[in-house]
């Protein structure tokens, strides 16, 4: 029972959701999904609330290699949980005045702005900051001219580059803008790869995207793929 109840109601709402996208009067039938889905969803987030706890609160005990940091982790998320759970410092709104906890949790000027706005978008900057040295890295390994397929894309990489810096435009500034050749600009030729070739090549990406989703979203329903029910099979 533990897996067959659970494999029919992936395939009963799946399937339902599927029809309510191709006959009107069953649109409601998806939205009253919906609604269960935000249920379902506000439920995961308690229990991955506490596995959270679980894990790290298992890694202070034990000792184990990078305790200090689940207890920073713990620490953290323990005060953005209390902060946002019982309104610390929030203004009660002027509609209901004597209402303590009627304000805005995420209006400007309260603690949980000042958490999200002075630690967590400095801590996410900061994060995308250094991929910049990783990503600068994985560049120069591909495009080093081995093969045809690495040469145009180190071609085609040095354009666009050229292209939006004043290099380029001084590199091709004889060319004349209201000339045949006017393309062979460097600033206009990485505009027509962005918007042509890039383009067509997202486009390629999004349909065998949208194709591999369709494919999985089958086999979850006909109950072919029950990774999501754990263990092996």
């Amino acid at each position: 029972m533990k897996r067959i109840v659970p494999l029919w109601i992936t395939a009963i709402v799946g399937l339902v959701l599927i029809v309510s996208n191709f006959l009107p009067g069953t649109r409601s039938w998806g939205e009253e999904a919906t609604t269960w889905f935000g249920i379902i969803a506000a439920v995961a987030f308690v229990l991955g609330g506490g596995s959270l706890l679980k894990v790290h609160l298992k890694k202070i005990s034990d000792r184990n290699s990078g305790w200090a940091y689940s207890m920073i982790v713990l620490g953290t998320f323990s005060a953005t949980l209390a902060i946002g759970l019982f309104k610390i410092g929030v203004a009660p709104n002027p509609s209901f005045p004597d209402v303590p906890w009627s304000g805005d949790v995420q209006g400007q000027g309260t603690p949980f702005w000042w958490v999200y706005e002075y630690v967590f978008k400095p801590l996410t900057a900061t994060m995308f900051a250094m991929l910049a040295f990783y990503i600068a890295s994985a560049a120069f390994r591909a495009f080093r001219a081995k093969n045809f397929e690495a040469v145009l894309l180190l071609g085609t990489a040095f354009i666009i580059l050229l292209g939006r810096t004043f290099a380029g435009y001084f590199m091709t500034s004889w060319i004349p803008v209201d000339g045949p050749f006017s393309g062979l600009r460097l600033e206009e030729l990485s505009v027509y790869i962005m918007q042509v070739f890039n383009t067509a090549g997202n486009r390629a990406i999004i349909i065998g995207i949208a194709l591999g989703i369709a494919g999985t979203s089958l086999k979850i329903i006909m109950g072919l793929d029950r990774s999501y029910l754990g263990g092996g099979d």
